[in-house]
């Protein structure tokens, strides 16, 4: 499962010594003024100034009526600068953070705690190997992460009294640490926790697995796409609906006169659309359940001062270099030194019965971020299957349409070639060379799709064996590392609503975007009343329950803000997951099936009265209805939100996509509420028409702007909570009377 966060983690990282940033003495009134303000703003009358402003100048911005931004400039170069000047007007704070993090910074900013996740990250990312890929990358390339900086700088030039957290001046190699757009990426399955066991006295013996093994089901994103033979129109249609932390990506637009038109949401801080479309093509990227990286157990041992590890008849030298991870104290900065361990399978991250645990995964920075810009720019199937030859889209799957009617499914992207025999799923033994990769395998060898004669295809986070029905891949024609998890109630429900439909159009596909049945209940529901109905009359748990048994025999499982059965299907399967998720996990067992078959009547009767108790007690009695309980609230632009009954929210009907609601809002309590909140789950959605133009809709949740002064902070929250899309202004045309400001960057 990938863990979600509230900012952005990254895609490949490493070492990094940290220059010092501290402000320089006032000699002059004029360095008086800007003692202590970024070092990109101390740079008033200087040629980088004037070269800033000549690129200013060949930017437009328009914001629409709901302050998203519209980029238009001459060179691909010039759209970069001002898409990335737009995001940092719209929140700074998340653009920094996210590369603060890239770059292992962030105890530089929050302090000790942070010590080994920046650690973590420095392990995988080393600036002076970046700063050597950017020298090397080619001119195109270099030319986007030049003006990539440069936005960012000028906008802090232009707002000298604006302090960032860390990063006082970006340069242009930075853009390589942070290369692909999801929410949780490949280096996050290293536990924090031996990590830091490990490198704090090594060697040690320790319990627990140094990686991430939980197999939950994952917690979102859905991609569809209909052929022209399913639709009114006869046109492609795409759902675009990524599941993260809300916030966690901008909405916009960047165009140039050299052929880029790419609309959608956009991770803070990258230059290029992760998820959305141009004017011919449209792709949306779910997370996948590939085996896509490798964990290895090294035989080591000490001989004098130094470490061999074993591989095949051969004792090789352990590799060792030393990372620096500067940290704020109360008195100021500090640092803590580690000494590293590495094998050719990539560095130690633990260790694991007795032996050492390396890790090994795609990192690539140069290559990704090629991909992750050319495919906004391919316009066709063709060309936007030659961008996924550069393998490097490591742990998603992608849903593509294009309006030459074709619709097709990549599943995953970058793939080793692996010994079948082994358990991937599980650390291997590293020094047995048979456990090497051997290459990658070719968008050929892993499955995808390409028009099936169903007419769609979906992703959603689930194994691709149904991704279009009967017309699926079949599982035994790869190997079994292609896809570790199994099928979800997310990716039934998506059957349900794209099989035997042959009149889809942007409105009946946003319907089933955000159509309400909860899969997952049918089975739990119809096993709790033939518990109820079984149970002697004379049992206290018949008459306690039995209320609650009427409303959920006539509940149609549909979700509603209105629906009290909504209410209590949800508390009733949130003390389910609590009683009896570790051990359905722990068997390999579906929740729901484990509910059906392992737990006995009266343990069902007995979860169902005290959820009800629970809802009596915090909202006075069980015929709650869901939606005075489901809310939506944003009260400030901080990463991590605070949350208060007193304050104003908004009712959501829609439910956690664990239940098999497409629509997804993942939402609890927190200390002193007893309303619950969402923080992940829908984040944009858009649905998407590609014919001789394209026509598109959307909603972003809460609002473009993480400043709580804007008006543009809340303005779609009304529109978030019940699903009803905005029209996208993609075409300059469609701007007209929709526009509220036009201006260059800086002015």
């Amino acid at each position: 499962m990938k863990k979600f966060a509230v900012f952005f983690i990254l895609a490949a990282s490493a070492a990094f010594t940290v220059p010092s940033f501290a402000s320089r003495p006032a000699k002059t009134p004029q360095a008086k003024q800007t003692a202590g303000a970024p070092e990109a703003a101390k740079t008033a009358s200087t040629p980088e100034m004037a070269r800033w402003e000549q690129e200013a100048r060949d930017v437009t911005i328009l914001r629409d009526n709901w302050g998203i931004a519209h980029v238009y400039g001459k060179t691909d170069a010039d759209a970069v600068f001002g898409m990335i000047y737009a995001q940092a007007e719209d929140d700074f704070n998340r653009v920094e953070t996210n590369y603060i993090n890239a770059m292992g910074r962030l105890a530089e900013a929050e302090g000790e705690s942070k010590i080994y996740q920046d650690l973590r990250m420095k392990l995988f990312i080393d600036p002076e190997t970046i700063k050597k890929d950017y020298a090397a990358s080619p001119e195109w390339l270099k030319q986007l992460m030049n003006s990539w900086a440069d936005g960012l700088n000028f906008y802090l030039a232009k707002h000298p009294d604006f302090k960032p957290r860390v990063i006082q001046k970006f340069e242009p190699w930075m853009a390589l640490t942070f290369t692909e757009g999801s929410i949780g990426t490949d280096i996050e399955r290293v536990n924090l926790a031996p990590l830091e066991t490990f490198y704090s006295k090594v060697p040690v013996s320790q319990n627990g697995p140094a990686f991430d093994d939980d197999i939950e089901e994952p917690g979102g994103s859905n991609g569809l796409a209909i052929a022209p033979s399913n639709t009114v129109n006869h046109h492609a249609l795409l759902l675009i609906n990524p599941h993260t932390s809300f916030f966690f990506r901008s909405e916009l637009q960047m165009a140039s006169e050299d052929g880029l038109d790419a609309y959608g949401a956009v991770t803070w801080g990258q230059f290029f659309v992760y998820q959305g479309f141009n004017d011919r093509a449209g792709w949306m990227h779910t997370s996948s359940g590939v085996s896509q990286l490798s964990f290895y157990l090294e035989t080591v041992e000490k001989k004098g001062d130094r470490f061999f590890y074993k591989y095949g008849n051969q004792e090789l030298p352990v590799e060792t270099g030393e990372i620096t991870v500067p940290y704020k104290t109360a008195n100021g900065m500090a640092e803590k030194k580690f000494t590293v361990y590495r094998t050719q399978h990539g560095p130690v991250i633990g260790e694991s019965d007795g032996k050492w645990l390396t890790i090994r995964l795609m990192n690539e920075p140069v290559k990704a971020l090629t991909q992750s810009y050319l495919r906004t720019k391919a316009n066709n199937y063709k060309s936007f299957r030659q961008t996924m030859e550069l393998h490097t889209n490591s742990s998603n799957n992608t849903v593509f349409a294009d309006a030459d009617g074709d619709i097709a499914y990549f599943h995953g992207n970058f793939i080793p070639r692996r010994d079948p025999s082994f358990d991937w799923a599980k650390p291997v033994d590293g020094s047995n060379p048979a456990a090497d990769w051997h290459g990658l395998l070719s968008v050929d060898e892993t499955p995808h799709l390409l028009n099936p004669k169903n007419g769609w295809l979906y992703n959603s986070n689930n194994w691709p064996w149904s991704a279009a029905g009967p017309y699926s891949p079949k599982k035994e024609d790869f190997p079994p590392y292609v896809e570790t998890g199994g099928e979800t109630a997310r990716g039934m429900h998506a059957i349900r609503v794209l099989q035997d439909k042959k009149d889809f159009t942007l409105d009946s596909l946003i319907s089933a975007a955000y159509d309400s049945y909860l899969t997952w209940f049918e089975r739990p529901i119809p096993a709790l009343i033939k518990a109820w109905d079984g149970t002697p009359s004379d049992n206290p748990l018949k008459a306690k329950t039995a209320q609650q048994i009427d409303a959920l025999r006539g509940w149609d499982l549909r979700w509603g803000a209105a629906s009290v059965p909504t209410a209590l299907a949800m508390f009733w399967g949130d003390d389910l997951q609590r009683r009896f998720g570790p051990d359905a996990r722990k068997a390999g067992i579906y929740l729901s099936d484990y509910v059906c078959t392992k737990v006995v009547p009266d343990v069902l009767l007995q979860s169902l009265a005290e959820a009800s108790d629970k809802l009596a007690a915090n909202f006075g009695t069980w015929k709650t209805p869901w939606g005075d309980i489901n809310r939506f609230q944003r009260l400030t632009g901080d990463l991590v939100q605070p949350f208060s009954d007193a304050a104003p929210s908004i009712p959501v009907g829609f439910t956690s996509s664990f239940w098999g609601s497409l629509a997804a809002f993942g939402a609890h309590e927190y200390p002193g509420t007893k309303k619950w909140y969402g923080t992940n789950g829908n984040s944009f959605v858009a649905v998407v028409e590609f014919g001789d133009k394209v026509r598109a809709r959307a909603v972003t949740a809460g609002g473009e702007s993480g400043h709580r002064s804007s008006p543009h902070f809340n303005d779609e929250a009304v529109r978030y909570a019940t699903g009803n899309l905005r029209e996208v202004y993609f075409y300059r045309s469609q701007l007209q009377g929709h526009t509220e400001r036009q201006y260059h960057p800086g002015n």
